[in-house]
This record gives C-alpha cells, sequence and structure tokens, in this order.
C-alpha cells in the first residue's frame, strides 16, 4: 500500500506531475510536446501506454501543450471540469467521446486505489483547479497556479504528507524585472502566481508531523532561482520552529520517483 510521484516537469514552459499506486497510474496536465512527455516518461521509467487517465488543471499552454498528442497516442481518457473543456477544446485537437469525462471542482473521484480531491484555485482560467490524492492513509497536495492560497484551500490540503506547492516569483526580483507592469500586475494580483514569500506563509498554516518532503514548483525562469525559493521558504519555515525537507522541481528534467511513506 503506497503511493509514488514524480514532478516530471514544472514551470512558466510546462507542467507536468505523474503519480501512482501499485494498481493506479494518473497524469496531471501535459504541458510540453508529445516528444518531451515521453522523453519525461522514459526517464522515470514509466510506460504512458499504461497511464489510467489524464486529469487538468487548466486550459494555459504551459498545462496542456502536449495534451491531445499523448491522449491520441496511447488512447488516453481525459478528466476536466466542464468550462476547462470548453476553454481547451480548441487547443488538443480531436477527440473521441470514449476518451472525455467531466470531473467536476470540489469533487472526489476515484481512479481504483486512488481517492482524487479536486478543489478550485483563484487563477485567470476558465475554472482551474487542482487536485489532492489519497491512498492507503498517504495523502498528496498539488497546489500551483494560483493568486493566493484561501482558507477553504487550507483546508482542504492540510496535514499532507508531501506538498507540490507553486513558488513562483521574488517579489522583488519581479518588481525590479524587465516584464511590462501589466504582466507584473496579472502576477502579483488575487489570480495571477504565488511568491516564495506566500508559499512559505501558507505551508506554515497546513503542514504537520505528517509532512515529510515538500518540492518547490512553477517557477518562474525570470523571476526566481532554485536557490533563492528553497532559502526564502526554509527561513519562513525555520522561524516558526518547523523543519522538513524542501526540493527543487524543474522545467525540463522530472525529480526523482518519490514513494510517500
Amino acid at each position: 500500500m503506497t503511493l509514488r510521484f514524480s514532478v516530471l516537469a514544472s514551470g512558466s514552459t510546462g507542467n507536468a506531475f505523474y503519480i501512482e499506486s501499485n494498481k493506479e497510474k494518473l497524469l496531471v496536465d501535459a504541458g510540453l510536446s508529445g516528444k518531451q512527455m515521453d522523453k519525461l516518461f522514459d526517464e522515470v521509467q514509466v510506460s504512458p501506454a499504461d497511464l489510467s487517465g489524464i486529469l487538468v488543471t487548466h486550459e494555459h499552454s504551459d498545462h496542456i501543450k502536449g495534451l491531445g498528442i499523448i491522449a491520441r497516442k496511447y488512447n488516453l481518457p481525459i478528466y476536466a471540469n466542464q468550462k476547462t473543456w470548453n476553454a481547451m477544446e480548441g487547443s488538443i485537437g480531436k477527440l473521441s467521446l470514449d476518451q472525455k469525462f467531466v470531473f467536476n471542482m470540489e469533487e472526489v473521484k476515484t481512479f481504483g486505489d486512488i481517492d482524487v480531491e479536486s478543489f478550485g484555485v483563484s487563477h485567470d482560467a476558465a475554472e482551474p483547479m487542482f487536485y489532492v490524492f489519497r491512498h492507503g492513509g498517504k495523502k498528496v497536495a498539488l497546489v500551483t497556479d494560483l493568486g493566493y492560497v484561501s482558507e477553504r484551500i487550507k483546508k482542504t490540503i492540510e496535514g499532507a504528507d508531501a506538498y507540490v506547492f507553486e513558488s513562483n516569483h521574488d517579489v522583488g526580483m519581479l518588481r525590479m524585472g524587465r516584464y511590462p507592469w501589466s504582466v507584473k500586475r496579472r502576477i502579483l494580483g488575487d489570480s495571477g502566481h504565488v511568491s516564495n514569500e506566500d508559499c512559505g506563509l501558507a505551508l506554515t498554516d497546513v503542514i504537520d508531523n505528517n509532512t515529510k518532503r515538500i518540492y518547490l514548483a512553477h517557477l518562474s525562469k525570470d523571476n526566481n532561482m532554485k536557490d533563492l525559493a528553497r532559502m526564502s521558504v526554509d527561513n519562513i519555515l525555520r522561524e516558526r520552529g518547523i523543519e522538513v525537507e524542501l526540493h527543487d522541481t524543474d522545467p525540463l528534467m522530472p525529480t526523482g520517483m518519490y514513494e510517500v511513506g
């Protein structure tokens, strides 16, 4: 009875998350080309043909770029809420009806021996949502692409054994950076992305003694650095007497398969 996962890719250029039990294999998002997705699966020694399905968080291209390609190639079912389906259908190409499934927000769906709970986030997409995975008393929370972490989200994700959590930008780097003000305002706003500091503060509210590992995710290529994100979050947690393993994610390289134990 175990859960294992790898953050296959994470960043503003492409996102994909893989999680498995002994019976089920699930992919969340396919935000890289079909060729890149195959390469990432190869690196974690998983065959995409064995996937039980693909869950979609929202329709932005860094989350669905290779979705249609990989679903057609391996004849995989896709799960997304109706507003996301409506928003992404023009971008992912033709799929057969038996590949299209609706997964509503604030719903729990069971895939074999993994229970998956969806929850809404504040982001500038049609109806963005992320997921909590439960199996054998273990809990993994995937939380990126949100402008702020609401109390409702905290309640849903609290006490997870592992988190993949957005640490998108350093506010100082973003403010001083080359982006036009309209883009900066979007990122800093309530439907943009979570900063290193806000990531650390949110984590102090949700992690407990069960929490063994945190992966810092969706780092901006222009407005953050892995060392800076890790140091910022670690400082906030340590100030509150919390010590937990922090790990990097990468836009082009998968993390090693982690067994949640």
